[in-house]
């Protein structure tokens, strides 16, 4: 058992004001067991922080943006030297396969991290317009929340690079996964940030999250999470106009074109969908084929959905572990009744209770991996994010006809073509309404923005792109040329 009973506010791990504060729970999805505890940030207590942050400000974004990228180098060495700590909190949180949490979720972090500092070496905060000079400075307290489907990832990117802009930061955790989150403010610590500049403070969205993003202190709000999270935060963030940028949900659609070498394709879809138990916003969980190679393409899909079994994330051999809590179990099973009542062809999986293997101490809250197939553009499964592992096949007659059922929808996140021919490949990805598109299964690049349309979100993060949601643009003009 994990608990912890402070809170880091000011440079200090400081107890929680009010005289019961209350506390959260984290709970072991493969288990069920209670595995940690941590308090839940009250009003006060996130007062408390966003003042600390906003007193720290000042002096913290005249520092040097070499100094800066120094802080958030020592940081990454630290995460670095305590990543098999932090890939075993990961697993015991949210029940990602350990072998994913060690390469995945720590290597994605650690790269955020390295990105930022490149970034951060390279960047021109100011320029010469028309002889007006262009300075882009720090904008402020920044509200960091994030989510539990990548945890540290997200902290990396959002703190990484919030502070070598020359921000202060309040960070605020998923409530489910808030374990991760005090080691890398130890690291933080040991890394020598001032007194002020990082502050965390845990807590559940509606009270914590609200009482961070409300505050009129807070400049920027960064958040990862569902649409309704994002429009909660839009809508409280607009009564004082900040800034805010929000990675939220995605559907999207993997396009595979009739000269897409199947056997390697279909493989690597199942396994893009499955990954992290399907819980990855920019997942390609609409996989589009054409009609004529739609029974080859279900095959395929049924044996590599069978390599996909589920067992405890502990072990270093299981791929698929359980979704990160009973509630999320909930969501997917639903979704895969509506699947089958709306009459998709259920090819592999279902609702029923599966165990996770041995050594799990219990069902958990495990998912069937699922593939469905003859998935119709007006279902349930085709428009809503399930998140969780469960693919749709879907068939198209032509190239225009697959373009038009991947832009329908209400998201916009990430997209996916396959074809032997690279040109023809960015040709159809031209055309898909999204932040990001992946050609013949490449992966994420995190030196490049990553954000969404439409519903899928605002802003950007990644590299350059990221530190850059967190600077304002002042204009300086009447200046001597020699001066600008």
């Amino acid at each position: 058992m994990i608990e912890r009973d402070d809170l880091l506010i000011a440079g200090a791990w400081t107890a929680p004001l009010g005289d019961a504060p209350a506390t959260l729970d984290v709970v072991d999805p493969a288990t069920d067991q209670v595995v940690g505890r941590v308090p839940a940030g009250s009003v006060a207590d996130v007062d408390a922080a966003v003042r600390a942050a906003a007193a720290a400000f000042p002096a913290w974004s005249q520092v040097s943006m070499a100094e800066r990228v120094a802080l958030v180098e020592r940081i990454r060495a630290g995460v670095e030297e305590r990543r098999e700590e932090l890939a075993g909190l990961l697993t015991l949180q949210m029940g990602t396969p350990i072998t994913f949490a060690r390469q995945a979720q720590l290597g994605v972090a650690l790269a955020d991290l390295d990105e930022i500092v490149k970034a951060g070496r390279d960047y021109a905060a100011e320029e010469s317009i028309g002889g007006a000079l262009v300075v882009r400075e720090p904008a402020g307290v920044v509200a960091a929340i994030t989510p539990w489907n990548f945890p540290l990832h997200q902290i990396a990117l959002k703190v990484g690079a919030a502070l070598v802009a020359g921000c202060t930061v309040v960070l605020k955790p998923s409530e489910l996964t808030p374990l991760d989150a005090y080691v890398f403010a130890e690291i933080v610590q040991a890394a020598g940030v001032p007194a002020g500049v990082f502050n965390l403070v845990p807590g559940d969205g509606p009270v914590t999250g609200e009482a961070l993003v409300a505050h009129p202190l807070v400049d920027v709000v960064t958040l990862t999470g569902s649409v309704r999270a994002g429009a909660r935060v839009a809508e409280l963030a607009a009564r004082t106009v900040k800034k805010v940028t929000l990675e939220l949900g995605g559907k999207s659609a993997g396009i595979v074109l009739d000269d897409a070498d199947l056997e390697t394709v279909v493989p690597q879809a199942v396994g893009g969908c499955f990954a992290n138990s399907g819980q990855i916003c920019a997942a390609l969980t609409r996989l589009l084929v054409p009609e004529h190679l739609l029974e080859e393409v279900e095959r395929l899909a049924a044996d590599a959905a069978a390599g996909w079994v589920p067992g405890p994330p502990s072990d270093p051999a299981t791929k698929l572990g359980p979704q990160a809590s009973r509630r999320q179990q909930r969501i997917v099973q639903d979704y895969i009744r509506a699947g089958v009542a709306e009459g998709a062809r259920l090819i592999v999986g279902g609702t029923e209770t599966i165990a996770g293997g041995a050594g799990t101490g219990g069902p958990g809250a495990y998912v069937t991996p699922t593939v469905f197939s003859r998935v119709r553009p007006e279902m349930t499964i085709a428009r809503e994010e399930i998140f969780g592992p469960v693919l749709s096949i879907m068939s198209y007659a032509t190239e225009d006809e697959a373009v038009a059922i991947a832009n329908d929808s209400e998201y916009g996140l990430s997209g996916g073509v396959w074809s032997a021919d690279p040109a023809r490949a960015l040709a159809v990805a031209r055309r898909l309404r999204t932040g990001m598109v992946s050609v013949n299964g490449a992966g994420l690049n995190v030196a490049a923005p990553f954000g969404g349309y439409r519903r899928s979100g605002v802003g950007r993060e990644c590299g350059r792109y990221g530190i850059e949601e967190f600077l304002e643009t002042k204009t300086v003009v009447g200046l001597p040329e020699a001066i600008a």
